[in-house]
């Protein structure tokens, strides 16, 4: 069982230059909780959270500091794995980081995204 076989293809990414209430926005839309960041190459560069623009709101409730890019909130490096690595590996990162979610990437680019629900689908599959 090799993370490629159970990650996600199609990933929402962000720019780091995208203000950080637009991409809070559009992860509200796509209703994920979080989502890469990709620099002009195509390489992951760190992951923005809902819990990284829940900093940025408390800020501009507390202090009206509206606005701010992706970049200055969110979570980088990026703690990624490949997809050759293996769903047990994956599960063990989950247990050890605070994470709900990695990165996919080959040579640096993001091939995927494995979420923790990904993870308990693939080993409940394998219970039964």
């Amino acid at each position: 069982m090799q993370v490629r076989e159970y990650m996600t293809r199609e990933v929402i990414t962000l720019p780091p230059d995208m203000e950080v209430l637009k991409a809070l926005m559009l992860l509200a839309r796509h209703d994920i909780a979080g989502a890469p960041v990709l620099d002009e190459a195509g390489l992951v560069i760190g992951v923005l959270t809902e819990k990284d623009c829940l900093k940025q709101a408390l800020g501009a409730t507390y202090h009206s500091q509206y606005g701010g890019l992706v970049s200055e909130y969110m979570t980088s490096p990026a703690v990624t794995l490949s997809p050759d690595d293996g769903l047990v590996q994956a599960a063990e990162r989950f247990v050890a980081l605070p994470y709900h979610r990695f990165p996919v990437t080959e040579d640096g680019r993001l091939v995927g995204i494995l979420s923790r629900r990904d993870v308990i689908q693939a080993l409940s599959g394998a219970w039964q």
